[in-house]
């Protein structure tokens, strides 16, 4: 009965091996994937993204689309259907919304590509200083002295003309800013009622 009562109270042994110590690199990845573990967000942008995918049959003329990294503006977009089991290509013809650059592109229909958010924004002038830059004023009363005259297109430097004899004339005006993919550029003027 001593036998039994030994056997009872002795404590169960599992077959199995005894842990070995773990190994230096395996302590050395764990300590990373903490320290990998907190996140630093140094971000100043408004969150908005610059470009949001679009189904390139659904891109039609008149649209905005990004080809090779450039905000373009889709001038001609033509489906053509391929073989017995090819998919449907569109061909998009477009001219860069900065520089005036023409630029083409060839997809497959079902594939997403990027649409670049285009937005116009109207500031009023208050000065043009000799280095060719505007100081131009927000709707809040906030000032805006980032943005150079227009140039590089014939159009472009028309207008950077029309603009600095209008403001050497005295007359109020008011600046359309196109911007798109963190660029902007003076598009459009007209003179304040």
């Amino acid at each position: 009965r001593e036998r039994e009562r030994e056997r009872v109270n002795k404590p169960l042994e599992f077959d199995r091996a005894p842990r070995e110590e773990e190994h230096p690199r395996e302590r050395e990845r764990e300590s990373k994937m903490a320290e990998e573990g907190v996140q630093e967000f140094e971000n100043v942008e408004s969150g908005a993204s610059l470009t949001y995918p679009a189904a390139a049959g659904s891109i039609r003329k008149g649209a905005h689309i990004v080809i090779k990294g450039r905000p373009c503006k889709v001038l001609e977009m033509t489906t053509s259907k391929t073989g017995k089991h090819g998919h449907a290509k569109c061909h998009f013809t477009a001219t860069d919304i900065f520089t005036g650059k023409k630029c083409e592109m060839l997809e497959s229909s079902t594939h997403n590509c990027d649409v670049p958010n285009v937005t116009r924004t109207e500031y009023t002038l208050l000065d043009i200083d000799d280095d060719g830059f505007v100081s131009l004023m927000e709707e809040s009363g906030d000032t805006k002295d980032d943005l150079s005259l227009p140039s590089g297109t014939e159009d472009l430097d028309k207008l950077a003309e029309d603009l600095k004899a209008a403001f050497d004339d005295g007359k109020d005006m008011i600046i359309t800013v196109l911007s798109a993919m963190n660029q902007e550029m003076i598009i459009a003027i007209r003179e304040s009622k």
